[in-house]
């Protein structure tokens, strides 16, 4: 099994208008749709409740890892933790890593998920291959919003 998902997009929007997307939390929870309790800060737990259908039982957690202005934005969390009734705490999470690149059509964006070896193995595939589809589907919804809301 491979550690890493790795998805790339080329958005036909300024690198600005991605960046505002990606870390603006009001933002970032309509396209991702998760409703977050507050803004975004590197080294704080980003909280909040996922709305995407079927799943809307499911908190958000994440700690924002790095902000850097219209190049990065990073956090870790616990990929696919949907069991209301089991603690994920004890686990290491995973790596999501958001990159930006100028290009002349607007912005490359790409995404990777790392550290998928260090989930337990009992839960490894199934949170591997959940997130690997919604990536995909995070993806599209991102360049759809940027679209809407330019």
């Amino acid at each position: 099994m491979n550690d890493r998902i790795e998805k790339t997009i080329e958005l036909k929007a300024p690198v600005s208008r991605v960046w505002r997307a990606l870390t603006d939390h009001q933002e970032f929870g309509t396209w991702f749709r998760v409703r977050l309790e507050g803004p975004f800060m590197p080294g704080q737990v980003s909280r909040g409740q996922i709305t995407y259908p079927g799943y809307e039982h499911v908190r958000w957690e994440a700690v924002v890892q790095k902000m850097e202005p219209e190049r990065l934005f990073s956090f870790t969390w616990h990929p696919y933790a949907i069991d209301p009734n089991e603690d994920y705490s004890g686990e290491t999470p995973t790596l999501v890593e958001f990159t930006l690149e100028k290009i002349a059509s607007g912005t490359l964006l790409r995404v990777v998920e790392s550290g998928f070896d260090k989930v337990p193995e009992r839960r490894r595939d199934e949170a591997f291959r959940m997130n690997e589809g919604g990536w995909s589907i995070q993806m599209e919804n991102i360049a759809q919003h940027v679209r809407q809301a330019a």
